[in-house]
């Protein structure tokens, strides 16, 4: 009895983690970035040739829309040592103030909140700026299900 009790468990706990995994397929924005999902809002994480970050926000039909109230800011984890990345308004979009660390392979984690008194909502990308040969997309915001 026990034993069909513990196989029972086993199989709901793989039931849900699986629903959840699902859930977390990684979406690309229209700039090929990582899109993040921010309350009722998106935004899509990008690196710019220059190695600066920019976020771009979308309401729910995908149209780019004002950065607003919102505020993000990012923690690269490079290899080097943490560094705070800072975001600044520049037209609709919010850009850092500086570029990343050089290299790659390490985790950036990204912290939006939709105003000053929301809370926050954190993101961990792995930073691999290569493309990839099934999407075209960067690495970091790749849709393939591989």
């Amino acid at each position: 009895m026990k034993t069909i009790r513990r196989i029972l468990t086993a199989a709901t706990l793989l039931a849900f983690t699986g629903s959840a995994l699902a859930d977390a397929t990684i979406k690309a924005g229209p700039r090929k970035g990582r899109l993040l999902e921010v309350e009722k809002d998106k935004a899509e994480f990008f690196v710019e040739k220059d190695r600066t970050v920019s976020i771009d926000f979308y309401d729910n039909e995908m149209k780019s829309k004002p950065a607003a109230d919102h505020v993000v800011t990012a923690t690269a984890e490079a290899p080097s040592g943490k560094v705070k990345l800072e975001f600044e308004k520049k037209g609709d979009l919010l850009v850092s103030k500086a570029p990343l660390p050089e290299g790659e392979h390490y985790t950036v984690v990204v912290q939006v909140k939709a105003g000053a008194d929301a809370k926050p909502k954190n993101f961990r990308i792995k930073l691999d700026l290569s493309t990839c040969a099934g999407c075209s997309n960067p690495e970091y915001a790749c849709t393939c299900d591989e």
